[in-house]
């Protein structure tokens, strides 16, 4: 290595952190990510109220971190740092504050301040009280300088959150079926498939639906004109196949007939109005549910469909090749924010049914408690700690969070540098465990064990930087200067 690429790298990497990515994640996470979980439980609604109050509404509204502190044996509260924490053998952790408030038949009977649980910080993040210290000031608070931070500390022990590389989420991947009676299936994160049976017909599968006819689907989101559903296809050119299926379901005129067909397929076999109500329920909860779960966001999903619907046909006819699994494109990384955004929101629920369940006890007693008693903190709190200390996460995953390895400093770099895959170790996927093209200048290509973990436990590149999402403005604004035309 010459000298001039000597001064480069180190330069690069004085001013650039190797967990800067992880660290953004965590922050991203604290700052945004925590008040849209709180967004989407807004409102709880008791089933149980007193009998006086027609209605009765418990809302959630600005939630924020502060700090790491710790509360003395006599009360006295103050700041902790995270040497303290190894040696007394302490969380190093923030306390969470959220507003809440509670409203009778719509007038506001009490607001109040309370903390909902403490929150594990992550070392030189933002929220972190070494961050943005000097050598001199880090070494005064018992740090090493040159430690880059990136990790957690529960119950004294040095603990790092492995990034999980998953198939990328709301992306239609065709591939060729080994089994089954179609040809080709396309496949939405696991939940929605599409397929196409040796009748021609195309068929939609997701949650609590099974094989449903998709034009059929179409028509129930409210694309109930045979040429809209060909306009919003393709408007360049005619499929057969898709006017063999239009021809097949061409009884099928409003929106009513369509779900009243899906219900009656599916098995919902009470009144037509509780049919209808249990189809629109499902259609709004289950199908796409990322592009909104509101009446009006049906059009949007129908549109959705004819998009996917088209590279499927593409696929199917061998105009397009099938999408590749292995391609980074199709993968996406969670990082510590977005394991943590998965944990607390799971929690949160826990602690709003917890609340629920006191709420209505002392209701059916006959009293009217106030909400501020009824909240337990210590629930969130031990149940983060624990899944961190464990490792043990939500959705069944293992071994997410690991003691930090500490006998030499490339070692320690390495295992805050690790990904890993969930597939099964057992199993043999040698496709995914192989080296990919793409993965050059991301993942390392020689750091990976040997053995049953082999390809599935893996290592980021030295230099690779892991972006954020962008903020949905500034994509549709970008989007719209290169031509994107909105749909009305």
């Amino acid at each position: 290595m010459n000298r001039r690429s000597s001064i480069l790298i180190k330069k690069y990497f004085e001013e650039h952190s190797i967990v800067n990515s992880n660290i953004e994640s965590f922050n991203n996470f604290l700052e945004n990510e925590l008040q849209l979980i709180i967004e989407e439980n807004k409102e709880i609604v008791p089933t149980i109220i007193p009998h006086n109050v027609d209605e009765f509404k418990i809302k959630f509204d600005k939630i924020w971190v502060e700090k790491p502190t710790i509360t003395e044996a006599d009360g006295s509260k103050k700041n902790i740092y995270p040497i303290e924490a190894r040696l007394r053998k302490i969380t190093y952790a923030a306390p969470c504050f959220i507003e809440v408030s509670a409203h009778i038949n719509g007038v506001q009977r009490e607001m109040f301040t309370t903390q909902i649980g403490s929150i594990p910080i992550m070392l030189k993040s933002k929220f972190c009280h070494l961050n943005g210290m000097s050598r001199e000031e880090l070494i005064k608070y018992g740090e090493d300088p040159d430690d880059p931070g990136g990790y957690f500390i529960i119950n004294g022990s040095e603990k790092v959150l492995i990034s999980v590389e998953d198939l990328a989420a709301n992306k239609l991947l065709i591939e060729k079926a080994s089994i089954g009676v179609s040809e080709y299936t396309g496949r939405l994160f696991s939940e929605k498939t599409f397929e196409k049976m040796k009748d021609g017909i195309f068929y939609l599968t997701f949650t609590r639906v099974r094989r449903v006819p998709i034009i059929v689907i179409l028509k129930a989101l409210g694309l109930t004109k045979d040429e809209d559903i060909v306009k919003f296809v393709s408007q360049e050119r005619q499929f057969s196949e898709l006017l063999v299926n239009l021809y097949e379901f061409v009884e099928i005129k409003t929106v009513d007939d369509a779900l009243d067909y899906i219900a009656k397929r599916i098995g919902i076999t009470q009144s037509k109005e509780i049919r209808l109500e249990k189809m629109n329920e499902i259609l709004d909860k289950y199908l796409l549910p990322h592009v909104g779960i509101d009446q009006k966001d049906r059009i949007y999903k129908s549109y959705n469909l004819c998009k996917q619907l088209k590279k499927f046909m593409l696929a199917s006819n061998k105009e397009i090749a099938t999408d590749d699994k292995d391609h980074y494109m199709n993968k996406r990384l969670k990082l510590s924010g977005d394991l943590l955004a998965d944990l607390f929101r799971v929690n949160l629920k826990v602690l709003i049914g917890d609340l629920l369940y006191n709420f209505q006890r002392i209701v059916k007693r006959g009293k009217f408690p106030s909400i501020k008693v009824i909240i337990r903190e210590k629930l969130l709190t031990s149940r983060i700690y624990s899944s961190m200390a464990t490792g043990s996460w939500v959705g069944a995953r293992k071994g997410i969070s690991q003691r930090i390895q500490r006998l030499n400093f490339l070692e320690t770099v390495s295992h805050l540098q690790r990904v890993v895959s969930p597939l099964s170790a057992s199993q043999e996927n040698f496709e995914a465990r192989g080296l990919h093209p793409t993965h050059i200048g991301r993942l390392c290509p020689v750091e990976t064990p040997e053995g049953t973990n082999i390809g599935l436990r893996k290592n980021l590149a030295l230099m690779a930087e892991i972006s954020g999402d962008a903020p949905e403005e500034d994509l549709v604004k970008n989007l719209k200067t290169m031509g994107l035309n909105v749909v009305k």
